[in-house]
């Protein structure tokens, strides 16, 4: 099983950046798929951003060519570098382990607190 905490968040201007960081404790980080997701307010949790054990990454449309999704395994760390920042990329990010589904992928642990991330205009 794998336990996360995230950090990295805070206030920016549009256009900025951040990097936020996933620390995983537990023998099991090494092989686990890993994703950012984001909730926005009043927002279902979606997925920003996956990697795999293997480092494969995927990302979604609104992320492409601006995020990018990274991990470190000698120090549990899943990364997400974020650029460009846009004010829709306001919420609170989390990660997460993931699991291949039949129509893409699913969170497979538990939520943690997030970081939150705000973006003005």
């Amino acid at each position: 099983q794998v336990q996360l905490v995230e950090s990295g968040g805070g206030l920016v201007q549009a256009g900025g950046s951040l990097r936020l960081s996933c620390e995983a404790s537990g023998r099991d980080f090494i092989i686990s798929h890993m994703a950012w997701y984001r909730q926005g307010s009043g927002e279902q949790r979606e997925l920003v951003a996956g990697i795999t054990y293997g480092g494969t990454t995927n990302y979604a449309d609104s992320a492409k060519g601006r995020f990018t999704i990274s991990r470190d395994g000698a120090k549990k760390t899943v990364y997400l570098q974020m650029d460009n920042l846009k004010p829709e990329d306001t919420g609170v990010y989390y990660c997460n382990t993931i699991q291949r589904t039949m129509t893409g992928w699913a969170p497979l642990g538990s939520w943690g607190q997030g970081t939150q991330v705000t973006v003005s205009s």
